[in-house]
C-alpha cells in the first residue's frame, strides 16, 4: 500500500543505554512524548538516528520495535539507505514486513555513481517493495545530489516514489523540486530538512520538514506548520524567529546527534544521551554552550530556569 506524508515529522533520535545496547525503555520515552507533541509521523534510522553507526542487525530491532510501539498511531517511516543496494533492498523489505509505512532512502555515500547506477539503485528498491519510498537528498554527506530532473525521472517511472528530504543548504533547490517535480506530480511531497527551511519551504508550496529540531523543541516546527495552514503568518513568522537561530546548537559538534540528546535531557526526557562511536558525549563546555543557545531562544523555562 502506497502512502502519502505531509506536515512535522521528525528523524527520531535512538536510544541506547550505557553499553551501546538499543534501549526499548528509553526509546518508548521519546516515541510516546513525540507523538503527543503531535507530530504527523515518525522517522527512524536516518542521520541523526545513527544508522551509519549500526550493523544490518541492529537497524532491524530498532525498525522492528519502533513500529511495534508506535502501533499505528502515526505513520512510520524507516531510513534504508546504504553504500550497497542489496542491503538497501533487504532493510526495505524488512521495514515493509514489520509493518512500517514507508521507507527513506539517502543516495549511496562513498562513490559517486553515474546517473544510470543511480537511477538503477533507486529502481530495484522501489520495485521490491510496495511500500512508499521517500528519496533523502542530502549532498554534503553523500557527496552527490538528487536534482530535480532525475528525481522526476525516478518518480514518473516508480509509483511508490512519493516525496522527498530536501537536506540542502539552498531554498531555491527545494523551490525547483516544487517547480519541476511537484507541479506535475501535486501528491509528491517535499520536505525540508534543515530546520531553520521550514517557512519557506511552506510559503513556496512544499509540505513540511524532517528536521531534527522536532526532538527537542516540537512546538516550534508543529506550531509553524498548524500556524500557516491555518493562515496565522503573524504566530508563524513569531514562532520561525525562535527556530531560525536553533541550527547554531549543530556546530558545537559533528556529528551533532549528542547535541540532540543532550537537548532532550534539558527538555525533560528522562533518556539515556549515551551516543554511538565514533560519535562522542559533549564535554562540559559544548553543554554550556547548549544551554545557552536553547536559553537564548526560550526553550529553557520550564525545564531549568
Amino acid at each position: 500500500m502506497v502512502a502519502k506524508f505531509h506536515g512535522i515529522i521528525p528523524p527520531v533520535s535512538i536510544i541506547f543505554d550505557k553499553n551501546g545496547k538499543f534501549d526499548q525503555k528509553g526509546m518508548a520515552v521519546v516515541i510516546d512524548f513525540l507523538i503527543d507533541s503531535g507530530v504527523n509521523g515518525l522517522f527512524f534510522l536516518g542521520s541523526g538516528g545513527e544508522f551509519t553507526q549500526m550493523s544490518t542487525e541492529e537497524r532491524m530491532e530498532v525498525a522492528s520495535f519502533a513500529t511495534e510501539y508506535v502501533n499505528g498511531r502515526v505513520p512510520v517511516l524507516i531510513g534504508t539507505g546504504s553504500t550497497n543496494t542489496r542491503e538497501s533492498i533487504l532493510l526495505s523489505q524488512h521495514a515493509e514486513k514489520v509493518g512500517a509505512d514507508g521507507v527513506v532512502v539517502i543516495n549511496p555515500y562513498y562513490w559517486p555513481l553515474t546517473e544510470e547506477n543511480l537511477y538503477r539503485h533507486y529502481h530495484d528498491i522501489a520495485q521490491s517493495i510496495e511500500i512508499s519510498v521517500l528519496l533523502y537528498n542530502f549532498p554534503t554527506l553523500s557527496g552527490q545530489d538528487l536534482n530535480p530532473e532525475f528525481v522526476l525521472k525516478l518518480v514518473e517511472n516508480h509509483q511508490n516514489i512519493v516525496g522527498i528530504k530536501e537536506t540542502v543548504e539552498e531554498v531555491s533547490h527545494i523551490r525547483d523540486m516544487i517547480s519541476i517535480v511537484k507541479k506535475k506530480h501535486p501528491d509528491f511531497a517535499v520536505f525540508c530538512g534543515f530546520d531553520d527551511h521550514l517557512l519557506q519551504t511552506l510559503t513556496i508550496g512544499g509540505d513540511g520538514a524532517i528536521c531534527a529540531s522536532v526532538n527537542f523543541a516540537p512546538e516550534l516546527a508543529i506550531g509553524i506548520y498548524h500556524a500557516f495552514q491555518e493562515k496565522q503568518y503573524d504566530k508563524a513568522i513569531a514562532l520561525h524567529k525562535k527556530l531560525a537561530f536553533l541550527p547554531a546548537i549543530y556546530k558545537l559538534d559533528s556529528p551533532f546527534i549528542s547535541v540532540v540528546k543532550e537537548a532532550m535531557k534539558y527538555k525533560g526526557l528522562d533518556i539515556s544521551s549515551y551516543v554511538l562511536p565514533p560519535s562522542r558525549p559533549l564535554d562540559e563546555k559544548k553543554k554550556e554552550a547548549l544551554k545557552q543557545i536553547l536559553s537564548e531562544a526560550g526553550l529553557l523555562e520550564e525545564t531549568l530556569q
